[in-house]
Order: structure tokens, then C-alpha cells, then sequence
């Protein structure tokens, strides 16, 4: 028996172990609910190291700039509308015609209803340099100059048309309603469990963040990570008797005059307009110019789109795996672990579709939920999937399913046949900041401990995505928390040997609708960045 049959059969022994097994926890504890400040309930006051606690104030204080106090009632005239607002494209450096290879810059203002200037930032901006026809795209990173003017640099990366294109996301003034939502209604969702015994059975709502009234509450706050997750305590029933997860709606949490905020054509989403040419034509690079991919290194461009294809800035050079047969190749003799919500979950879907000679192995498990599992004996390949854990806005599941990310990596083995995958973001946006900061350190600290004892293990995290969204959705708030979290787990994870999906990047880039579930061009390609990292040179 070869070694590759060796690993592969151990893999596969472990991971049945762990999922047919019951997870380790102790009872849970029941504690008092005290009255608390109303508005301030939701707080974190775990154990910390004074390392972490310092990078949690150094986060909190760069993640977005203050944003204006809301009037009651609101003067809506003296917020940021998109099309009194004005982008411009300033000359090129030096005079002459554009090239590839060149610095386009452009300076954008904000202005209120009344076409007056902004006075301050805080407007959640995004830009894309893109040419349809070429199906060619880039992201832009957008400065603010706390003044209402902001600014945004792209790097000229093909020959032709190249269109800016600026949206704006959120007037700063959206900013700080959703900023009040999360420090006031953190519990806008409706999460419950039912708990059961018996012929008796009970439902009670859970969440990190529950209001103090008289009754106990369950403490499921996980022993390993300190991640936290409470229940009220059913009347006749003790906290043992949880035996699922769920996700019930939401409550409608924005006041009146917020709501003009978040306006579709108005303050939502909307194209900004250029006072001048929105597009340049460039020219082919010059003559004795540095390599294109090599000029345009900036701190976090990671990549741009060109003929519907992502390549890599600076980085792992980005190969084709337009088949079954490239893609197994690549995988042979490994083992993929996928960790996270449903943008996670696509990337396993789509090795399942594209791995014919796969079997999925049926763990009775919910198909949102996980673990679930395909492999490929001939190629000694097998992949996996499992959801982050709470808080997840999931229909149902199991309480037996639940597990988070730091617990099932300190499970693995590791080594240069393991890939690990994971993308934990859209499902905090409700929560305070300080909930996400804390659970990627409780990751990192896991990541940390994995490549220490088998340090050729390939670890992958995806971002988060801009997504569509509407006055219905937006207190979901995935847009302007998923920004924040790209650039804190950026920050969090710099220095470690770990390799990036820049996902915000790949969909902002992309001519197709911004969703939170890429569509599958989209996918593809980053299925394909994930491989190039698995299979450098093939």
C-alpha cells in the first residue's frame, strides 16, 4: 500500500470518527437575567489577553470613520444624494495619452440634496475601472478625506476603453443608523430553539444578545473557543433538552425617518455621475516599462478580471481548470476541508458538479448544514463541508450539527495533502464588531496551532461579497459590515502562512450583479484561484 493510500484511508477514518461521534461539551448552565442599560445590552466581557484586547481597540477605532449625529426630525436635504454628488478623472500625470501601466486617478465629491458640498466623510463609496466588451475589470479602493471629497487610484491594466464606474453604497448617514441597530437591536433577528423531552416540548428564543427581563437564561457558550450563544430558559424543561437551531424573521428595528436613508435611485445603490469623460482610451504599455502585474503591487489589489478571466496581481499566477480531468489532477491524493456559511457551501457544490467520478456519502445531515461529504476513490480525493457555528441564519438544524471553525481544525491532522478552507462574515452583520474580532482570533489562534504541528498544511480564507440589497434586506447590514470585516481579517491574519480568495474584490470587479451568491462565472473563477494555489505550476 502506497503512501498516498495511507493518508488517504486515515483521512477518511478520522473524519467518520468525528462526525458519527458526539461532540464534546459540558451540561450547559443556567444564569440569571439581570436588568441592564436597554439600549447598551449586548456587551463582551470575555477573558482577554491584553494582545488581543489591544487589537480589538486598534480595530474598532480604523474600521470606519465617525459619521454625522441624526436630527429628529431627520433634514433629509442635508444628507448625501448620489446624483448631486460628482466624480471626475484628473489629467494624467505629465500631460500626454494614456497607457497601460498608468495611474488613473479620480477625485470624487459628495454633495447633500441641495447640491451643496459634504462637509465631513464617512460615505460608504465603491469604484470599478471596467470595459464591457472585454469583459475586463478592477475594483478600486476608495480614500476618504473626511471632507466630503474622496479619491480613488487604478492602475491601467489592458489596452482600450476603460470606464470608472462609482456607486454609492450608504450615505453616511445611513452608516449611523445601522451603526445605532447593531448597538440597540442587535436581536433583530429571530433566532429560537425547541427544547424537548418526552411528550413536552417548548420553544424559546436564543441569541448572543438577548434583553434582560426575569427569566434565566441558558448559557451554550462553547468551553473551547468562549464563543458565546444563550437561551431563555423553557418554564418546564432544563437547558439540556435543546435540540435545535433556527432562524424565525426579523423585526423592523429602523425608525421612521431612517428609512428615507435607504432608498432605491436615491441614496441606495446608485450610480454617482462624472462632471466630464467617464472613460479614457490607453494605449499599449511603453516601450522598457516594468511588467504590468509587477508595476500595479498596491497594498490589498489582489486581482482584476480580463476576457472574463481573473489574474493575479503580484501574486500565485492564476491557471485554467476548465475540466473534470485538470481538476482531479490537481486534487489527487487530497483532502479538502470547507468551512462556513452558503457562499462556502457553493465551492463545495461546485466541486460536486465537477467531479464526476465523486460519490457524496449520505450522513443524514441537513443539506445547509453539513457535514457532508463527496470522495473520490480512484483519485484518493475526498472533500468536505461543514457550517461555521452560531450565530447563522439557517431555517433549521440540529443542535447535534452545530460546531465552530477553531474546534474542527484543532481535529485535523494536517500536512502537505490537506487543504483547509473557510470564509466566515455575513452572518455577524447584525451583531457588535466586537463578535467577529473575537471569533477570527479564536481562529487564528486554531490556524496558528495547525500549521505548528503540520506546517504543510495549505490554508485558504475566502472574504466576504458586496451584495444586492434593498430597504427589506439592509437591516441584514452585509454591505457595510462586509467591507469593515474584509479589511479586519485582512489586518488579523497578516503575517501568517495562510493564502487569500479575495471574494470582495472578484464580485465588485465582476459586470455581473453584485450577490452574496456569486453566480457561477464568478465561482468558477474562484474555484480556479483556489487550485493555482493547491497546483502552482500546472
Amino acid at each position: 500500500m502506497d503512501l498516498l493510500e495511507v493518508n488517504y484511508k486515515e483521512n477518511i477514518t478520522i473524519f467518520f470518527k468525528k462526525v458519527t461521534s458526539a461532540p464534546p461539551s459540558a451540561a450547559p448552565s443556567v444564569t440569571p437575567s439581570a436588568p441592564s442599560n436597554p439600549n447598551e445590552f449586548c456587551t463582551f466581557k470575555p477573558q482577554m489577553s491584553s494582545a488581543d484586547a489591544e487589537e480589538e481597540r486598534l480595530l474598532l477605532n480604523s474600521a470606519w470613520p465617525e459619521t454625522p449625529v441624526l436630527t429628529s426630525p431627520l433634514l433629509l436635504n442635508q444628507t448625501s444624494h448620489a446624483t448631486r454628488s460628482t466624480f471626475t478623472i484628473l489629467p494624467r500625470r505629465g500631460g500626454g495619452e494614456w497607457r497601460v501601466g498608468d495611474q488613473l486617478e479620480v477625485m470624487i465629491k459628495v454633495c447633500d440634496f441641495q447640491g451643496n458640498t459634504k462637509k465631513f466623510g464617512g460615505d460608504f463609496l465603491v469604484t470599478r475601472l471596467h470595459n464591457r466588451q472585454l469583459e475586463a475589470g478592477v475594483a478600486g479602493r476608495v480614500v476618504d478625506h473626511l471632507n466630503g471629497s474622496y479619491s480613488a487610484v487604478f492602475t491601467l491594466l489592458w489596452e482600450g476603453s476603460a470606464q470608472v464606474e462609482v456607486k454609492l453604497i450608504h450615505p453616511s448617514e445611513a452608516i449611523t443608523a445601522l451603526r445605532r441597530l447593531n448597538r440597540e437591536n442587535p436581536d433583530r433577528i429571530i433566532f429560537k430553539s425547541v427544547f424537548r423531552s418526552g411528550s413536552i416540548s417548548e420553544t424559546s428564543n436564543c441569541s448572543i444578545c438577548l434583553r434582560p427581563n426575569n427569566q434565566p437564561l441558558c448559557n451554550f457558550t462553547d468551553l473551547r473557543t468562549g464563543d458565546p450563544w444563550f437561551c431563555y430558559k423553557p418554564k418546564n424543561l432544563g437547558c439540556e433538552a435543546r435540540i435545535n437551531h433556527m432562524k424565525t424573521g426579523y423585526t423592523n428595528e429602523l425608525k421612521a425617518d431612517e428609512k428615507k436613508l435607504f432608498q432605491r435611485k436615491v441614496n441606495l445603490l446608485v450610480f454617482i455621475p462624472a462632471s466630464g469623460p467617464s472613460s479614457v482610451n490607453v494605449l499599449p504599455q511603453g516601450k522598457g516599462e516594468p511588467r504590468v502585474d509587477q508595476a500595479s503591487r498596491k497594498p490589498g489589489l489582489s486581482g482584476y478580471y480580463y476576457q472574463g478571466l481573473w489574474r493575479s496581481l503580484g501574486g500565485t499566477k492564476v491557471h485554467q481548470f476548465n475540466n473534470a480531468s485538470a481538476i482531479s489532477q490537481c486534487l489527487k491524493g487530497k483532502v479538502v476541508h470547507l468551512y462556513g456559511d452558503s457562499t462556502i457551501r457553493q465551492w463545495f457544490n461546485y466541486f460536486t458538479t465537477s467531479l464526476p467520478d465523486a460519490t457524496a456519502v449520505n450522513l443524514n445531515s441537513p443539506a445547509q448544514a453539513g457535514p457532508l461529504v463527496i470522495w473520490d476513490h480512484a483519485n484518493k480525493i475526498m472533500v468536505t463541508y461543514r457550517i461555521h457555528g452560531l450565530p447563522l441564519r439557517i431555517s433549521t438544524m440540529p443542535a447535534s450539527k452545530e460546531s465552530y471553525i477553531a474546534n474542527e481544525l484543532d481535529t485535523l491532522v494536517g500536512g502537505t495533502n490537506t487543504i483547509v478552507v473557510f470564509g466566515v462574515c455575513a452572518h455577524f452583520g447584525t451583531f457588535p464588531t466586537e463578535l467577529y474580532i473575537r471569533r477570527l482570533q479564536s481562529i487564528r489562534r486554531a490556524v496558528v496551532r495547525l500549521l505548528n504541528r503540520a506546517p504543510g498544511t495549505l490554508v485558504v480564507i475566502k472574504t466576504g461579497t458586496l451584495t444586492y440589497t434593498d430597504l427589506s434586506s439592509v437591516e441584514g447590514n452585509i454591505n457595510w459590515f462586509s467591507v469593515q470585516a474584509d479589511k479586519m481579517l485582512k489586518d488579523m491574519f497578516k503575517g501568517i502562512n495562510i493564502q487569500l480568495v479575495n471574494a470582495w474584490d472578484m464580485v465588485l470587479a465582476h459586470y455581473l450583479q453584485h450577490s452574496i451568491h456569486p453566480p457561477y462565472p464568478i465561482i468558477k473563477n474562484m474555484i480556479d484561484v483556489l487550485l493555482s494555489y493547491v497546483c502552482p505550476h500546472m
